[in-house]
């Protein structure tokens, strides 16, 4: 920055770019001019014309090696700027650039810091939003709940009594969506930013919170989940809150294109040194060139279910984003229609 700091102090190339790069390519193609100049009149003695010939070369070999170094630093504005970009981008890195030049560098440097500080405004004003709102969600869902607590407490009859607890159970699922929301805010908050960490995660202990969510949804389709669980408990880097949310949306989409009174089975296990999680269905399936549209967001792939069901074409995407952005990967598989389908989750051990 340095050159182009000095450069831009010369009043004509103050507020040119352009004229920057000209001024030191006019200097750098005239340096062998100048020194065969010298050469010819300040030497003492007879010059031939090889020496003249040699003498040449050599120094436009020079002044093309100054001009080039030259040249790459004049540049350094534009590498400043890209780096600050890509760390935002990769690490939501916010740099501070300098904005006081007038040229068409100088203002790409002011409109990039510019961006990058809008943008960290905005993301960080949706999530206090979204806060905010997951946050009167949660009173909202909670004034149904007393109600139903306070007709538990009045000891109704019986049928009146499972109604009342059926409200509990779904307001508690509403609650525990809600605060799995806000871990994946915050989730994507410390990915960006570099500070996922290590934690264990007991599978045992997580699977009665995927049949919970997923009870009533098999007993429709009359369809058998089984759980092979190889592995006790893993150091992975992702909230096992995220994980349920991941798998409860990965059967749910096995459950929706099954058929009824089949099978889904989940598989967690461990195979060269990477946890490997399975979830495996004998639906409808799907041809292998459709796999990437799989995962893209309000796919044109979104298909009624083989109960009707309707899909909004996002519940793989956000399952993708969400183990990809926790260290793991996502794929799927299946050999065509009405032959099942795999969907494979891959984290480094």
């Amino acid at each position: 920055m340095k050159l182009y700091h000095n450069l831009s102090q010369i009043s004509f190339l103050k507020k040119s770019y352009a004229f920057k790069f000209l001024f030191v390519a006019f200097i750098g193609i005239h340096i062998p001019l100048i020194g065969i100049l010298f050469f010819v009149l300040y030497y003492n003695h007879s010059v031939s014309p090889t020496s003249i010939l040699v003498f040449s070369l050599l120094m436009t070999l020079l002044a093309t090696l100054i001009t080039l170094l030259v040249l790459n630093q004049l540049i350094k504005p534009i590498s400043i700027a890209s780096k600050a970009l890509d760390d935002y981008r990769s690490n939501r890195k916010l740099s501070l650039l300098p904005t006081e030049y007038t040229d068409e560098a100088g203002l790409l440097l002011c409109n990039i810091q510019e961006s990058i500080f809008e943008a960290e405004s905005f993301i960080n004003e949706k999530q206090d939003l979204i806060y905010m709102l997951s946050h009167d969600l949660k009173n909202f869902a909670g004034n149904p709940q007393g109600l139903a607590k306070l007709i538990i407490s009045e000891n109704p009859s019986d049928s009146v009594r499972q109604l009342a607890e059926l409200i509990c159970e779904s307001t508690n699922l509403q609650f525990r969506y809600i605060e799995n929301f806000i871990k994946l805010l915050q989730e994507q908050d410390r990915v960006v930013k570099g500070n996922l960490e290590l934690r264990t995660v007991f599978f045992p202990s997580i699977l009665p919170f995927i049949n919970e969510q997923l009870e009533q949804r098999l007993e429709d389709k009359n369809i058998k989940l089984s759980l092979d669980v190889e592995l006790t408990e893993a150091s992975l880097r992702i909230d096992d809150g995220l994980l349920v949310q991941v798998l409860v949306n990965l059967i749910s989409n096995a459950i929706k294109f099954s058929y009824f009174d089949s099978e889904i089975k989940v598989r967690i296990f461990s195979e060269n040194s990477k946890v490997i999680i399975t979830v495996t269905d004998n639906g409808i399936g799907f041809d292998k060139d459709q796999i990437d549209e799989l995962f893209k967001k309000f796919t044109k792939m979104s298909r009624l279910g083989t109960a009707n069901e309707s899909s909004t074409g996002i519940g793989l995407y956000l399952c993708k984003k969400i183990i990809e952005k926790n260290n793991g990967k996502l794929s799927a598989s299946s050999e065509g229609k009405n032959k099942g389908a795999e969907f494979r989750i891959e984290f480094e051990a």
